[in-house]
């Protein structure tokens, strides 16, 4: 009973977890290797089994994608854009790393709602206003957050956000060392992860999905 049971939670895979990488689409200010470094974010992110969701863009949220995609993870973007076309030719963003697109339609303000509330965590790595954005969003609605400290100005920010918050929050943790970070949000998640839920099938017993 025991195995079919966690046949069937495994099947309907609610358990999965969402990890968002927020980062800046153009990395100029970010300092050396911070590519690779978004990249083996990425990597261990899908070594570590959870889905990776960026906001299908270029710059540091696509090097993490295609270091999910390298260890054989799955990668999903959020698009600003209502379409394939205006997500190209308008937004001029990429299609490669990405094994599904949802075409939001709301603009990247909108996207970077969506984007964190359909995750279950969010990590900052080098970013801009829109990472800023990203983050403050996640912080309100409570999700588990990570700092990605690297050669980049936006951990220092972000601590310093925290520290004039004057809000408490544990549910955020720092590190330079990828491997540990995403542990780290992993175990925040699992905290208040759903570990099962139920149906009525309209006779009044409940029954796995």
């Amino acid at each position: 009973m025991d195995k079919a049971i966690d046949f069937l939670k495994n099947k309907h895979g609610h358990g999965q977890i969402k990890i968002c990488v927020s980062g800046a689409a153009e990395t100029g200010h970010c300092g050396l290797n911070a590519l690779e470094k978004a990249k083996e974010l990425g990597r261990e992110i899908a070594r570590q089994g959870a889905v990776l969701i960026t906001g299908a863009t270029t710059g540091f949220p696509l090097w993490a994608a295609m270091g999910a995609k390298e260890a054989g993870g799955v990668s999903i973007g959020m698009s600003p854009a209502a379409s394939e076309r205006e997500h190209v030719e308008v937004y001029k963003l990429p299609l490669d790393y990405l094994d599904l697109i949802i075409y939001t339609g709301f603009g990247y303000p909108g996207r970077d709602l969506l984007i964190t509330r359909s995750a279950d965590g969010v990590i900052c790595g080098c970013g801009r206003i829109g990472t800023i954005h990203e983050f403050t969003v996640a912080f309100e609605d409570g999700k588990a957050l990570g700092i990605y400290e690297g050669p980049w100005e936006m951990g220092r920010e972000l601590n310093s956000i925290l520290e004039k918050s004057h809000r408490p929050n544990n549910k955020i943790v720092a590190s330079d060392d990828p491997k540990k970070l995403v542990e780290d949000v992993i175990a925040i998640i699992k905290r208040d992860k759903i570990a099962e839920y139920k149906i009525t099938n309209g006779h009044g017993v409940e029954s796995f999905m």
